[in-house]
């Protein structure tokens, strides 16, 4: 009977099996007409055992042959028959095994050379025909479960992983926009400075004035290159509800008092001054904050948040710890936010470490070594 490949040891089982049952029916038979094998009895059980193993065969080529052996022959050849009926009844072709019982059962009736299905038993070959088709139901059920089951299971796989891109996209964006904006605004700088010292040109030298103006163009233009470039991302990013304005290298300050207007309870500790560390750095920290205060708003609620901010050098490092307390059930985590920050800290050659710290708390630190030649930020924003 035709039917999918499956693991190894399913189809060299099911090839032992099918042996095992066309060798007894062989027997069998032989046995009936007193031990001759040259028969065409047992030519016709070779046939239907045969026929249960060729899968290029038509579906119905195993069925229909082992009906008509066991009509005509009875019980020997009973085994062949309760096997193709049980793959029937996998395939969800009953009516087709039951037509075949029928069938079977009829023409054993009337057949003069048949050794009948209904000795010894009273009931016959009848229950064990009814336990291959309830076998072969079960086993077709239970592979289809699996089967759906699997394929759920690759649909979530596939889901998360990109799901878990998304949210990498989505950080990338976000620190491309945040660049765009700190960039802006100091090229916004040395093109106003150059163009009043441009008003001054007569008072300065000729080589002076004329550095002055190519310095004042090329900041221009790399100024409305840079917005050309990134300010699309801006309107490109995804949408969030509960987002807070993109920062400008603000101060987490002002994020611990917005969460404890909210409500919540941080307790925030700095070591070091902002201008130590580069502006990628204290855009990240802006980050990681906002994430640790949101998780910490949904997963233990009322619960203190203590803050260790380390603007370095030679890295800095900052670590959001609270306590267990109890989860908001008015929120639903997304589970991704943490992706993109490992995505942000990575990208400036940093660590991200997140996960159950002590006796029940929930840590989450990062540290950002500080390049080489440390950013000098010696103007305020």
């Amino acid at each position: 009977m035709s039917g999918k490949e499956g693991p190894w040891w399913a189809v060299y089982g099911r090839y032992a099996l099918v042996l095992l049952l066309t060798a007894a029916a062989v027997q069998n038979s032989a046995a009936t007409i007193g031990g001759q094998y040259l028969s065409v009895r047992t030519a016709a059980a070779l046939l239907c055992g045969a026929a249960l193993v060729v899968r290029r065969l038509p579906w119905f080529v195993a069925p229909v042959a082992a009906t008509a052996a066991t009509g005509l022959w009875g019980w020997p050849v009973l085994p062949l028959l309760l096997l193709a009926l049980f793959d029937l009844a996998a395939h969800r072709r009953t009516a087709v095994a039951v037509g075949c019982c029928g069938i079977a059962l009829a023409a054993n009736t009337v057949a003069p050379t048949a050794v009948s299905l209904w000795r010894p038993q009273q009931y016959g070959a009848s229950l064990f025909l009814l336990l291959a088709l309830v076998g072969g139901l079960w086993m077709g059920n239970r592979r289809r479960l699996v089967k759906v089951l699997n394929n759920q299971v690759e649909h979530l796989r596939i889901e998360r992983e990109l799901r878990e891109q998304t949210a990498r996209a989505a950080e990338r964006s976000r620190i491309a926009a945040e660049m765009h904006d700190v960039l802006a605004h100091r090229l916004s700088l040395i093109a106003l400075h150059t163009g009043v010292l441009a008003t001054r040109a007569g008072t300065l030298p000729e080589p002076v004035a004329e550095r002055l103006t190519l310095l004042r163009t090329a900041s221009t233009e790399a100024l409305s290159d840079l917005r050309d470039v990134l300010g699309a991302l801006h309107d490109a990013g995804p949408a969030t509800g509960d987002a807070a304005p993109a920062p400008i290298l603000r101060d987490v300050r002002e994020l611990i008092e917005q969460a404890c207007e909210a409500g919540q309870q941080v307790d925030l500790h700095i070591d070091g001054r902002p201008e130590q560390a580069p502006a990628a750095h204290r855009l990240a920290l802006y980050r990681l904050i906002q994430e640790g205060l949101t998780n910490a708003r949904k997963h233990a609620a009322q619960a203190p948040v203590r803050i260790r901010l380390d603007y370095g050098p030679p890295a800095t490092v900052v670590e959001i710890l609270n306590t267990p307390g109890t989860p908001a059930t008015h929120t639903a985590p997304s589970g991704f936010g943490l992706v993109g920050l490992t995505e942000r800290v990575h990208a400036l050659g940093g660590h991200l470490s997140a996960g159950p710290h002590g006796a029940g708390c929930w840590r989450l630190s990062a540290r950002i070594p500080h390049p080489a030649h440390p950013e000098q930020n010696g103007s305020r924003t």
